[in-house]
């Protein structure tokens, strides 16, 4: 319920009957409901993608100025030394000589079309040849049986059913321009138009990323498995998209080499409950601060950018000195792993563990000891649910109660300090809401997933993306190596 911001003219009335006391407590409250309103909208609007969840794209115009939490290396910008590049190199066997004879002696114009070259001077230009549909007709030979008088036609080869069909390849590339660049059906009509000037059906396209989702289901699920029952530390995120209309919640779990997406009407246990991987997962989970993460009894880690990002916006809107030293020592407990696994160390000392310890700790204290727990209201009724704390507090609270999901990546090396690979593999979905707008259909979002996931899970393990979907489109679709399967 919406709290009323100033009394009406009966309350007023009210209190004034009562006396001098009722008007003042009368104006303290609401003075007190219009001040922390009031602070709830300026820290509503001091928040920004460097200092909050908040993505990018919210910042608008004005921008806040970068602040990198990279240290200077000391380094000269550009390619370094020992870097592989990349430079135009010529063909040693090119597909085409054209050779440009000398006619006419540059100086005394003497022909020299009799003359024997000395030498040639070589430049090659790397271009697309004219590309266009190959028609390819296959013609089934009908036989008559001199014996029993019958026909016999010939067969026709596997996935050849149509009098006219499309192929294999041109498949694979409507749904790499859909589903890989997230072109929206129309564009990608005319992109296929463009370059083989080919009149492709919208239609055709989504009937192709069905075909395509049918052939790569059964590699998302064996990811699906892998993640579950094998892969020792798991990242998931989530977050928001509509689909007809309404509000739903994409999930991804992955690591270093496969991604698994899935859509829910809801967010939290409900929808983890039926995606299946958490409910059995007794690996660690790396996460952000989502109650729901907690009810299931895997191992936990959270991810300490979201916690930089939250120590950032109390040192510009309410500094404190334990503020500033949490996110310092955070960052220098995270350059103390990345400093030991460049040495090939497996742990930090134990005398290191216990110094990073107890001064976290120590932070922790001095934090409560600047933001206490609110006072109850005196003569006042005590409010349903959990007492409203200041931001400070609920944080601390966070650090506390899950401390040690905090500092997990300190004693585990195998844990990382972030969950960015959870949000740049969610990132994908937003970039597909902005370009193409939100799901049409429940099933339209579901082959998204599947879709997305093998592409993603082909591109963690080095494969090229049209070929992996040309496989699959061919009923041999890539299965990653790591998840010890093959498509039998």
């Amino acid at each position: 319920m919406q709290t009323k911001p100033i009394p009406d003219e009966a309350e007023i009335r009210a209190a004034h009957q009562q006396g001098v006391e009722a008007v003042i407590l009368l104006f303290q409250q609401t003075f007190l409901e219009l001040s922390e309103r009031l602070q709830k909208m300026e820290d509503r609007l001091s928040k920004n993608s460097s200092n909050s969840g908040k993505p990018p794209s919210t910042d608008g115009y004005e921008k806040p100025a970068p602040k990198s939490r990279r240290k200077r290396s000391g380094k000269k910008s550009g390619g370094q030394k020992g870097h592989e590049g990349h430079t135009l190199k010529m063909d040693e066997k090119p597909d085409e000589i054209v050779v440009h004879p000398v006619a006419h002696c540059a100086h005394c114009q003497k022909s020299l079309k009799q003359a024997k070259a000395v030498g040639v001077e070589r430049r090659q230009v790397l271009d697309l040849p004219e590309v266009h549909l190959l028609a390819t007709e296959h013609q089934a030979e009908i036989k008559h049986c001199s014996e029993c008088h019958k026909l016999t036609k010939a067969a026709f080869p596997l996935g050849v059913t149509q009098a006219v069909q499309y192929g294999q390849r041109i498949k694979a590339q409507m749904a790499y321009f859909h589903e890989y660049q997230l072109l929206p059906l129309e564009r990608t009509s005319e992109t296929i138009h463009d370059l083989y000037h080919q009149d492709i059906a919208e239609g055709t396209i989504l009937t192709a990323c069905q075909e395509l989702a049918e052939q790569v289901a059964p590699v998302q699920e064996a990811v699906k498995d892998h993640l579950t029952y094998t892969s020792k530390v798991v990242r998931f995120d989530e977050s928001g998209a509509r689909v007809i209309g309404k509000l739903h919640w994409f999930h991804v779990s992955c690591n270093e080499h496969l991604t698994y997406y899935a859509v829910h009407a809801k967010r939290g246990k409900i929808a983890m409950n039926a995606i299946g991987i958490l409910p059995n997962f007794k690996g660690r989970a790396i996460h952000d601060d989502l109650p729901s993460y907690f009810r299931y009894g895997c191992e936990h880690g959270l991810c300490n950018v979201h916690h930089l990002r939250s120590l950032e916006f109390l040192l510009e809107r309410y500094p404190q000195a334990w503020v500033q030293k949490l996110k310092d020592l955070l960052l220098e407990i995270k350059a103390a792993v990345e400093k030991a696994v460049s040495k090939a160390k497996t742990r930090l000392t134990a005398k290191t563990l216990a110094n990073f310890s107890s001064r976290y700790d120590a932070l922790l204290k001095q934090g409560f000891k600047q933001c206490p727990s609110p006072a109850e209201p005196e003569g006042q009724k005590r409010k349903r649910g959990r007492p409203k704390q200041s931001f400070a507090k609920n944080l601390l609270d966070r650090l506390r109660d899950h401390q040690e999901a905090v500092l997990a990546f300190m004693y585990d090396f195998n844990v990382p300090f972030e969950n960015n690979l959870a949000e740049r593999d969610i990132r994908m979905l937003k970039v597909k809401q902005k370009i193409s707008g939100c799901f049409r259909s429940f099933r339209g979002a579901e082959i998204f997933c599947l879709i997305r996931g093998y592409i993603s899970t082909a591109r963690k393990n080095g494969q090229c993306v049209l070929e992996a979907l040309h496989s699959a489109f061919c009923g041999q679709p890539y299965y990653p190596a790591v998840t010890s399967l093959s498509a039998e």
